[in-house]
């Protein structure tokens, strides 16, 4: 009796392992979080808001997020981490009841050239054995429908003991790939303008190369001087056929020059293996130009740009190739799979459909299988990274994101906003970085750092539910509601820019006139083609300046005053000051400190373990030599210079004995990108996206050019920074640009002159004009997604 009721009085106790529903962070100190401290709920939706660098990225990625992680990789063997990328634990105190975290951040897909939408989601792996079960005529396993695999085959003898006996049996093996052998599975084909690789004018001794890298005395040129095949004194103009020959189509031959054994190769070659199997984006600039000026990549003749071999075009199903499958539609090809009807491959084009169908439901639909990884957008990127975990049977998982609206019109919000609920109902944990009111506003707990950013922020604002946002009075919850209204009166055009039949993508033969010397926004629904219309119309030129939304490539070494140029000017000044060399003012030359080369830090491997970073000793993480540090410029050293912030340094180049107008100019830009805060030597690795993306504008704010052609500007932005944002366009406008930008945000659409509205639809629904006129107008017809959505935005 006594049992029973004891028994009964514990049921009615929650069970232990009932209590661990909070994530508590305490004495975080990654970046520049100032201890902080929170307890963020479990299976709920919380969203991180606050000014761009205030410390979101700090506190969920490189805290909660990378903890995590780094917990998961300690469970496989040493050898197993041995291979994988190796974390310190950050810099926190407490943490205490977390979970799996998987991130879909904002990282651009690798440019490789053979990744497709299709590799990288794993639905052409599913499609290749699909065709191999069920193609006609039947060609073979999977791989004969890969374009990564080649076709091979061998023949020989092989050694086998048998009996105590040595046997010699003949052996022969083939491997039927699907790669198309002109193109080798790229899709395209190089054709290379010979005038751009050597002046025919002039001989090697000349200087005859022009590519880079084969300098005058350089070992390149050496080589082809000094093989014996070519005479270095003859213009190339007069080379015999051999000599042409040699020069530019060589094999690979075994040479002596100098008494030095070396692998002489013909010009072409050696440029195609240098330069053309690299991503064109990890390029440097120079060579990057180089190659588009000197090389033209057309569709294989023999495959069609479809990659794959003939026959493994001519297996079909229903009339269908693979190579047909790949380019369509995705939602095209969802309601092909879905008319399927085979019991043999039932479990197969079950998975096929619930991928494709993700691929609809996240508003992907308009992509194709076959489209390039490195050409979709940092949100298209990562709603593909997103489709795995949709139908996942996982819960109780940790689901990180970083801003999923970049990218995205207001009417794809609302279904965003749809599948981070759905994730949260399944019973997970959903993180999200987030700067949109529309994204915001479905947030169970909100966490808004700030107040400022860089060294001004790093500081829990207010933690809790929405509704106590606004009544808070942080800067987030100041902007929440802000509404900006449509122009009373817009600015006169002072000319235009005709587009005429433009077909890039899904563009159908759009014409279309551009405004000159007014803001103009080109707008519409994800996938409706205004990249297309933009970026494939208006080409970057002499007097065109483009800042797209490829990201600022940059390792520790590198930080805003290097990436912007402001370091020439600021090195030139200390040396002339001081009677010495400029290379002594740059951690990367000559000044560096020869402990930690100029790195500040002394890193330490420790094989799987992670590595440790420890501050030199010598130069005490200045970076510099000592000697370079007696040198000074307007009473500061250079290391005192590196650590002003922007505006700072803003006012100490402007006048006095440190006046240097170069500089100042440079710093004038970063600080009316509103990037006052950070500091001139702040490594490039520490930076936000939404600060990168400032950076790479006030860079392109010195170009010289008439009109500037921006791609989503407001990108990691705050509702308080947009403002500035759009103060920013107006300068640039008012000083005699024409500025042209795509964009989803209300607040730009609304302050626009003139709309050019793409859609009605994404991908073939897309790609024609619905719209042209100013906002108000927009508004007043509410013909269009944007029209509505606009409409609801300023209360009309």
């Amino acid at each position: 009796m006594s049992t029973a009721r004891s028994t009964g009085a514990q049921a009615s106790e929650p069970h232990a392992a009932d209590s661990h529903d909070l994530i508590r962070v305490h004495g975080a100190r990654e970046n520049n979080l100032k201890d902080v401290s929170i307890e963020i709920p479990k299976r709920r939706l919380t969203v991180f808001t606050g000014v761009s660098g205030s410390g979101k990225s700090s506190l969920v990625f490189d805290t909660v997020a990378a903890e995590s992680q780094r917990l998961i990789n300690e469970t496989y063997s040493a050898f197993v981490q041995g291979f994988m990328p190796s974390v310190a634990r950050p810099d926190v105190d407490v943490l205490d009841g977390l979970t799996t975290a998987i991130i879909v951040d904002q990282q651009r897909m690798g440019a490789d050239p053979r990744s497709t939408v299709g590799t990288a989601t794993d639905t052409n792996a599913m499609l290749r054995i699909l065709f191999s079960r069920l193609g006609q005529p039947h060609i073979g396993s999977a791989k004969a429908f890969s374009f990564n695999v080649a076709s091979i085959s061998g023949a020989g003898a092989v050694t086998v003991e048998r009996a105590g006996k040595t046997v010699k049996e003949k052996r022969s093996f083939t491997v039927t790939g699907g790669m198309c052998p002109r193109c080798e599975g790229r899709g395209s084909v190089s054709d290379i303008d010979l005038t751009q690789l050597y002046d025919d004018s002039k001989s090697l001794s000349e200087g005859a190369i022009t590519v880079p890298g084969f300098t005058g005395d350089g070992w390149m040129t050496r080589i082809y001087a000094g093989s014996g095949f070519l005479d270095p004194d003859k213009p190339i103009r007069d080379y015999s056929e051999q000599e042409f020959q040699d020069f530019l189509h060589r094999e690979p031959t075994k040479v002596k020059v100098n008494g030095i054994n070396l692998t002489y190769e013909g010009l072409i070659p050696k440029v195609q293996k240098s330069m053309l199997t690299k991503d064109r984006e990890a390029m440097q600039p120079h060579v990057r130009a180089f190659v588009d000026r000197a090389v033209t990549f057309t569709a294989c003749p023999d495959c069609g740009g479809t990659r794959l071999t003939e026959a493994a075009r001519s297996s079909k199903i229903g009339g269908i190739s693979i190579a047909d499958a790949c380019a369509m539609q995705i939602s095209d090809l969802a309601e092909w799979v879905r008319g399927l009807d085979e019991p043999s491959v039932a479990p197969l084009l079950e998975a096929l459909r619930q991928t494709l169908d993700s691929f609809v439901e996240i508003g992907l639909g308009y992509l194709s299988l076959e489209r390039p990884a490195g050409t979709l957008s940092g949100g298209e990127a990562q709603r593909v990274k997103m489709i795995r975990h949709l139908g996942s049977s996982l819960t109780d998982v940790t689901y990180v994101f970083d801003e999923p609206s970049t990218g995205l019109h207001p009417h794809d919000i609302q279904r965003m906003n749809g599948l981070l609920l759905q994730l949260r109902d399944k019973g997970n944990t959903v993180l999200v970085v987030e700067h949109k009111p529309e994204v915001i506003a479905i947030a169970d707990h909100v966490v808004d750092l700030g107040p400022g950013a860089g060294s001004a922020g790093g500081t829990v604002c207010y933690e809790g539910p929405l509704t106590g946002l606004r009544a808070a009075g942080t800067v987030t919850g100041r902007h929440l509601d802000d509404r900006a209204a449509v122009k009373p009166t817009v600015r006169t055009p002072t000319g235009k820019l005709p587009i005429r039949g433009a077909t890039a993508h899904n563009l159908r033969d759009v014409d279309v006139d551009v405004p000159l010397g007014v803001l103009v926004v080109v707008t519409g629904v994800a996938g409706s083609g205004k990249s297309s219309l933009v970026h494939g119309s208006v080409p970057p030129g002499e007097d065109v300046v483009s800042v797209d939304q490829s990201p600022i490539r940059g390792s520790r070494r590198s930080n805003p005053a290097t990436y912007t140029g402001l370091l020439e000017p600021i090195r030139k000044a200390f040396a002339k000051a001081n009677g010495v060399k400029p290379a002594l003012f740059s951690p990367n030359s000559e000044g560096a400190c020869p402990t930690c080369n100029g790195a500040g830090v002394v890193y330490t491997d420790l094989a799987m373990m992670a590595g440790v970073a420890t501050t030199c000793e010598d130069c005490e993480g200045r970076r510099f030599d000592a000697s370079v540090l007696e040198y000074r410029f307007g009473g500061k050293d250079i290391s005192e210079v590196l650590a002003m912030p922007v505006t700072e340094a803003e006012a100490f180049f402007a006048a006095g004995e440190a006046r240097t107008p170069a500089a100042h100019r440079i710093l004038t830009r970063l600080a009316n990108v509103g990037l006052g805060y950070i500091s001139l030597g702040q490594p490039l690795t520490t930076l936000s996206g939404g600060e990168r993306q400032r950076l790479k504008l006030a860079t392109h704010m010195g170009d010289k050019g008439g009109v500037y052609v921006l791609d989503e500007p407001t990108t990691g932005l705050h509702l308080a920074d947009v403002e500035q944002l759009l103060g920013l366009l107006d300068r640039l406008v008012d000083s005699g640009k024409s500025v042209v930008v795509v964009e989803h945000h209300q607040a730009v659409m609304a302050h626009a002159d003139w709309i050019i509205d793409l859609g009605p639809g994404a991908g073939h629904d897309g790609g024609r004009v619905v719209f042209e006129g100013t906002p108000a107008e927009l508004v007043a017809a509410r013909s269009t997604l944007t029209g509505e959505h606009l409409a609801a935005y300023v209360g009309a």
